[in-house]
């Protein structure tokens, strides 16, 4: 008897963007601002559209979104959209609902926040091959943290000084297997933990995390100070 085959893991990506941006205080949510020609939206989908390995893009915008549809990618056939919740948290659950249909629970899901348009293809590269080839939940990119680290009380005093050879800093791609992630994004909202991240929620159901060593120029645009550094990155990638 021949042995049966058995497909192999597919991978798809969910992109946050129903944000409105409020520490940027710009005209429009930070995901439309321009930098170097084209929206910060547009620069991220497109280093994304360039791994193959990724069959579909979910992009989660805001229900009131008026800009999304302008823009030419919103037609490209890898992309698809859905609409975000009120947090974080609850865009990226919409995207993983949205995904339930064609996801098989050992398929791979990417989680990639739009304000980070210099991610670079070979670290997202990276990351796909050593976390489908290790035995872990999934990983996410990272950078050590190069700064010393304090932490602080309610009224900003210093209270410890961490040891920063332990601390890294925490990016965007995340990926975990899609069965696996949602089940832990639904269980943390459900017990109020309004996760910021995906291996935040992965780490409260007990799971494991493999860090994957990242590139620092992968910034997320936050303030406005933020546009011209990631201009500077994406105009020497």
């Amino acid at each position: 008897m021949k042995n049966k085959t058995v497909a192999e893991p597919a991978y798809f990506a969910v992109i946050p963007a129903a944000g409105i941006g409020r520490r940027m205080a710009g005209d429009a949510p930070k995901q439309y601002l321009a930098i170097a020609g084209k929206t910060i939206l547009e620069h991220t989908l497109a280093t994304l559209l360039a791994e193959p390995r990724l069959e579909t893009l979910v992009v989660v915008v805001g229900p009131q979104d008026q800009q999304w549809q302008q823009l030419a990618v919103f037609n490209h056939p890898r992309v698809e959209t859905v609409a975000g919740g009120e947090q974080r948290c609850h865009s990226v659950l919409n995207g993983l609902n949205y995904l339930q249909t064609r996801c098989t629970e050992n398929d791979w899901v990417l989680v990639h926040d739009v304000a980070r348009p210099c991610v670079r293809l070979q670290d997202i590269d990276r990351l796909l091959s050593a976390v489908s080839a290790g035995q872990d939940d999934g990983g996410l990119l990272a950078v050590p943290a190069s700064d010393t680290i304090k932490q602080v009380d309610k009224q900003q005093r210093v209270t410890a000084t961490l040891d920063r050879s332990q601390l890294w800093q925490a990016q965007t791609p995340q990926m975990f297997r899609y069965g696996r992630l949602r089940q832990a994004m639904l269980a943390a909202i459900a017990d109020n933990q309004l996760v910021t991240d995906e291996a935040a929620a992965i780490e409260l159901s007990g799971g494991s995390v493999r860090l994957v060593e990242g590139s620092a120029s992968n910034i997320k645009v936050t303030r406005a100070e933020d546009l011209a550094l990631a201009e500077f990155y994406l105009r020497h990638a």
